[in-house]
């Protein structure tokens, strides 16, 4: 252009006026000028070139028009805006020099030699036949060398202008229309070498203008082989005179490269190359150098710029990162955690001093009364003679008419004397008392709270459920004055504070309140507990006076004749068991190993799957389903299942917020975690992680009350547990009892298997469940009683023998008892179904003589066999058998995931959405603790990028397809297997929680949500290597967008990989699908079978998605690699966000899929 403007300027008057009688002569009479197109009068004026060029660029232009929409069908695949794609192949405006120097060349007959619109649409139809050709038969994309017949080249008319590199021009008598797209003109006259900026196809007669992106010179022969260089076609043997024309054809790379402008160099017009110069880069086929970075370095003819000053860069940031996460994840949480323990200490301090000053007014406040009623008795005895009256208060309290409760009472508590004469002989001052303690001190606690159930209906049933009135309702108030200035000293002092301060729980809203709150009532308690500590009578009566007694929902379970049987097996291993737990109470299940008591325990909580149960299971004398108490009942497993990555005060915590009511203020719940805490003696190790198999945390002992202590703290009214006690010494057993017996004194029911306790544990129980093997029933009953039952039968414990002991061995066989009794491990359970007065069943008793034997059982065998269990069955027959007990099996626990009974609880658990964040701020806190592990990951797929980034360079043939397999399989191999933790390590703990009646889907929103981050994060992580090393010529975000997507899809299939497998299998699976599947969507031939799969396989659509975007970036010269590229995967330039949203739709649906075997497949516990 800048040379077209001086020559303009430096025209001469002369000129100009012959310039417009030119422009003149062809606006007026352009039409014989177009159909002749012989500038032959005006080429040799170097004045007039110019303007016949930019006239001849006009009429080319208007033609590729017409070949764009002729093409827009056939090209559409490739090309999104076809106008834009051609007129970046084909926009010369900007130098129109080759044009000019062709009009010279051709002595001004340049237009009759270009092709018309018909004989380029026959060019290019032949291309894209082709191409078409290669994707058929999964060849390598390549160009014609040949076209196609036609009116000018065929087997009778051959011209010299049909050899590569040469054309014909049009006779003159001939018009020449450029836009006729349907018949192809005769030329066959005036042959030569095609024009620089030109290509001449072999079979075709006229010239095409190169595209942008190309160098089309004129070829020289090489003698030596005789090859037109740079061009590999020969000249026609048998004619000397026909020499080395110009380009011969534009196909995609592979056919011909030698038009495409070489790298290191770029090429501003077709005719033109120029080397790139220092600090710029240019690809294969660019029109201009492209400037570098700062901080790169590039050479002269440089073809990509030198980033490793980036790379070093990115790797020094990324390890600095990753080593302050590795050293400093854990800070965060300590640092919160310290602030937390300052408050919560200053807050104790608090307390204890409050308490201390309560106590010393209380001793102050006492012996002045003692002195003042010592000195008015001794006036009173001076002067009137009286005695004092207000002695005989108390008699006349204790003198009551008895009711049926108070005999039960007294025989009960008659019985708890013979066991504990410490409790029972303490003289008045209560000397003995201490002594007593000073000889049990672990003990003395426990066994001295006992106290009937009967008492316990006046302390935590409803006002409403047992209405006092009359002469009780005196007395209770009588009772509840006497004591209140011993339970709280300063109330007539501060009886409006205390009023006033209760209903402020809900109002306490910092840390330092709700801990003062909490630990003042922790404090309360502890003084009522020690005044409590004997429970007297009097004592009893004064608890269930108290209003401030916090009640809970009674729970009584009533069991009549249950029975379990395997449904795959057809055995027994509960059979007949007849009985009831009550509130309040604390009942152990004993028996040797295989007697039922895991199965009698899951039982009562709901959870036989796989068992067909018959008999009767009563709710507080209903028939109603025990899930629909599911809420206020708590089960302890015997494993510890609890989070290692979580301290004991976060497992505590969370626990309590899911299962407490929703509406209780946060000052209660902290009253709640801290009584639990502080009951289990875990205050040393309450900010101690737990730990897991790989990391030490907690003692064992420890771990097991934190186990226990995730159900307390949802306060429950009826409260299982398997061995609890198990692995523990005879101070942390009786620590645990001493916090259990705290919980059945508000009223909750326990039932708890204990493993062969020792003589202490053994009498902290009230009732006992003696099971043998096969399940059946060898004593139901108090502790008291059980010595006294086993002696009616002439069993009797030896001195220094312990007697639950003594009875498992019995019971095991391995103890026979004396001579003179026919009781043994075999008749025993027959024993107590006659003392009781159950029937016995049929297959327990001869039909003839009515004699009442046991069934044949092994004294191994922990099941009883049914009358046909020993019959033999055929291989097909068992094999038949398990497959339909599995299938029973699923799907009785799939029944069991979506039964929904209704809720009898009265409790209002917090909802999904609440759930959803307690979830989100413990996962939060497990990926903290994690934070090493996570940046392991981040680092192997940081190398991962560096390594196919730097041996997998971006293939310009394919449009970079190769390197970007390599990345679908790396990336979702290493994303995978990352993705599989989140549901593989805690699966157990999923199970309880669920089991429990906390959200599933509150519990997979928010890992799924909070695995995002890392989903973010990855694709940045791995391109920051990847994309600076290979430099596609896609951008950075398009690549992270689909990269991202991918991400996310393979995420969804780790989740579901993780839930429907064991961890082995599912990481074998993540190493598999990858590769197969990419396989399977990149195959070179593939037949309608393979097609049709591949459209279900995520890296087809990862692939398309990478090499569209990439494709776009393809222009001018690239124009057909693209479109041959595009044709021969199946992809359209279309399909990009078709791709990215089937990505989506993979992760979406394989989420859906992974939640529903979640909630499912999961097995309950």
């Amino acid at each position: 252009m800048r040379k077209m403007v001086s020559m303009k300027l430096g025209f001469s008057s002369s000129s100009c006026l012959i310039l417009i009688w030119v422009v003149a002569i062809l606006s007026f009479s352009g039409e014989c000028q177009d159909m002749n197109g012989d500038y032959s009068a005006f080429a040799g004026d170097p004045t007039l070139r110019p303007l016949m060029a930019e006239y001849a660029y006009n009429r080319i232009s208007n033609m590729t028009a017409n070949i764009t929409r002729a093409l827009g069908a056939q090209a559409s695949f490739c090309m999104k805006d076809p106008d834009a794609d051609w007129n970046q192949a084909f926009n010369f405006s900007s130098n129109l020099d080759f044009l000019s120097n062709c009009i010279l060349q051709t002595g001004g007959d340049m237009m009759r030699r270009i092709c018309t619109a018909a004989e380029m649409k026959f060019y290019f139809d032949t291309m894209f036949s082709s191409f078409q050709h290669a994707q058929n038969q999964s060849s390598a994309v390549t160009g014609p060398n040949y076209l196609k017949p036609n009116l000018n080249c065929n087997l009778t008319a051959w011209v010299s202008g049909c050899e590569p590199g040469w054309a014909c021009s049009v006779d003159g008598t001939q018009p020449v229309d450029l836009q006729n797209s349907h018949n192809i003109p005769a030329r066959t006259s005036s042959c030569q070498s095609c024009c620089d900026g030109f290509f001449c196809p072999h079979g075709l007669t006229c010239m095409i203008p190169c595209p942008l992106g190309s160098y089309c010179p004129q070829a020289t022969l090489n003698k030596a082989n005789g090859v037109c260089e740079p061009y590999n076609y020969q000249p026609p043997p048998g004619k000397p005179n026909h020499t080395c024309g110009g380009a011969n054809k534009w196909t995609d790379i592979a056919s011909s490269s030698e038009i495409f402008c070489p790298a290191g160099s770029y090429c501003p017009t077709t005719i033109e190359q120029t080397t790139c110069s220092s600090g710029h880069y240019c690809r294969m086929g660019a029109t201009s150098e492209t400037r570098c970075f700062k901080l790169t370095t590039c050479d002269a003819k440089t073809t990509t710029q030198n980033i490793h000053a980036y790379g070093v860069m990115v790797i020094v940031a990324l390890i600095t990162v990753l080593l302050m996460i590795y050293n400093c994840s854990d800070q965060v949480l300590a640092i919160r955690e310290r602030r937390l323990a300052k408050s919560r200490e200053a807050a104790a301090n608090s307390a204890r001093e409050t308490a201390k000053a309560r106590q010393r007014w209380k001793s102050a406040k006492g012996a002045a009364a003692k002195h003042a009623g010592g000195l008015q008795a001794q006036l009173s005895q001076t002067f009137s003679r009286k005695k004092s009256s207000a002695p005989a208060e108390l008699p006349m309290i204790l003198n009551e008419a008895k009711t049926d409760e108070d005999n039960d009472y007294e025989h009960v508590t008659a019985q708890s004397s013979i066991r504990h004469p410490s409790a029972s002989s303490t003289p008045p001052n209560g000397k003995g008392n201490e002594n007593s303690q000073a000889q049990l001190p672990q003990t003395s606690d426990v066994d001295d709270n006992s106290y009937p159930p009967s008492r316990l209906s006046t302390a935590y049933s409803s006002p409403s459920s047992t209405p006092v009135t009359g002469k009780k309702r005196e007395q209770s108030h009588r009772v509840h004055s006497m004591y209140q200035d011993d339970m709280e000293p300063d109330s007539h002092a501060s009886s409006t504070l205390e009023v006033d301060r209760k209903p402020k729980a809900k109002d306490l809203n910092t840390d330092s309140q709700i801990f003062r709150y909490a630990y003042s009532q922790l404090e309360r308690e502890r003084a009522m507990q020690e005044q409590n500590k004997n429970l007297t009578f009097s004592g009893v009566v004064a608890m269930a006076a108290n209003h401030k007694v916090k009640k809970r929902p009674l729970i009584e379970v009533a069991f009549k004749d249950l029975t379990l049987t395997l449904k795959t097996k057809k055995k027994h291993i509960l059979r007949g068991v007849t009985g009831k737990i009550k509130p309040g109470r604390i009942t152990s299940v004993m028996g040797p190993s295989g007697a039922g008591k895991t199965t009698f325990l899951s039982a009562l909580a709901g959870k036989t799957t796989g068992c067909k149960m018959s008999g009767m299971i009563l709710i507080n004398g209903k028939s109603q389903s025990i899930h629909s108490y599911k809420r206020i009942i708590g089960f302890v497993p015997q494993d510890d299942i609890v989070h290692g990555n979580l301290t004991v005060e976060e497992n505590l915590w969370f626990s309590a917020h899911c299962r407490l009511s929703a509406d209780l203020p946060k000052a209660e719940k902290v009253l709640i975690v801290e009584r639990a805490i502080e009951s289990l003696g875990l205050e040393v190790v309450r900010s101690s992680v737990v730990g897991t198999v790989e990391k030490r945390g907690i003692s064992g002992g420890q771990r097991k009350r934190v186990n226990v202590g995730l159900e307390m703290v949802m306060e429950p009214s009826l409260l299982l547990l398997d061995e609890p006690t198990s692995g523990l010494d005879s101070a942390s057993s009786q620590l645990l009892l001493r916090a259990l017996r705290r919980e059945a004194l508000e009223g909750v029911n326990i039932c708890m298997v204990v493993h062969q306790p020792s003589y202490n544990l053994f009498k902290m129980f009230d009732d006992l469940v003696l099971l043998t093997k096969g399940g059946l029933t060898v004593y139901h009953g108090p502790i008291a009683k059980v010595e006294g039952y086993f002696n009616g039968l002439g069993i009797n414990v030896p001195d220094r023998v312990n007697p639950p002991d003594h009875y498992i061995d019995i019971l095991e066989g391995i103890v026979t008892a004396s001579a003179s009794t026919v009781a043994n491990y075999m008749n025993l359970p027959l024993k107590w179904m006659l003392n009781n007065g159950y029937p016995i069943p049929p297959d327990m008793q001869e039909n003839n003589t009515q004699e009442i034997v046991m069934p044949e059982m092994n004294r191994n065998s922990s099941v009883l066999q049914l009358g046909d269990g020993d019959e033999d069955q055929s291989f097909a027959g068992e094999l038949w058998q398990d497959v339909k007990g599995n299938v029973e099996l699923q799907r009785d626990k799939i029944h069991d995931h979506f039964l929904m009974p209704r809720d009898l609880s009265n409790r209002r658990t917090p909802g999904v959405w609440f759930q959803y964040r307690y979830y989100l701020g413990r996962v939060f806190k497990q990926r903290l603790r994690e934070a090493k592990m996570q940046a392991v990951d981040l680092l192997i797929l940081f190398l991962a990028g560096t390594c196919l980034g730097s041996l997998g360079k971006a293939n310009d043939r394919n449009l970079g397809a190769s390197g970007y397999s390599h990345t679908i399989i790396a990336v979702s191999l290493l994303c995978k297997i990352a993705a599989l933790r989140s549901f593989s390590l805690d699966r157990l703990q999923y199970w309880r929680e669920s089991a429990s009646g906390m959200s599933s889907l509150a519990y997979f929103l928010a890992k799924d949500t909070v695995d995002h981050f890392s989903t973010v994060i990855k694709p940045v992580v791995y391109l920051s290597m990847f994309y600076f090393f290979t430099n596609p010529r896609s951008t950075f975000a398009d690549n992270y967008i689909v990269l991202l997507c991918l991400v996310y899809c393979v995420t969804g299939i780790a989740y579901a990989l993780a839930i429907f497998f064991e961890a082995g299998p599912a990481q074998l699976w993540s190493v598999l699908l990858p590769v197969v599947l990419t396989l399977v969507a990149t195959q070179q031939r593939p037949n309608n079978t393979l097609r049709f799969i591949s459209n279900f396989c995520y890296p087809r659509w990862a692939l398309e998605a990478f090499v569209i975007a990439n494709a776009e970036r393809y222009d001018g010269v690239w124009l057909l690699t693209r479109c041959g590229a595009l044709m021969k995967s199946g992809y359209s330039v279309h399909d990009w966000l078709l791709c990215i949203c089937i990505l989506l739709l993979f992760g979406v649906v394989s989420r859906i899929v992974a939640f529903f075997g979640l909630v499912t497949l999961g097995r309950r516990r």
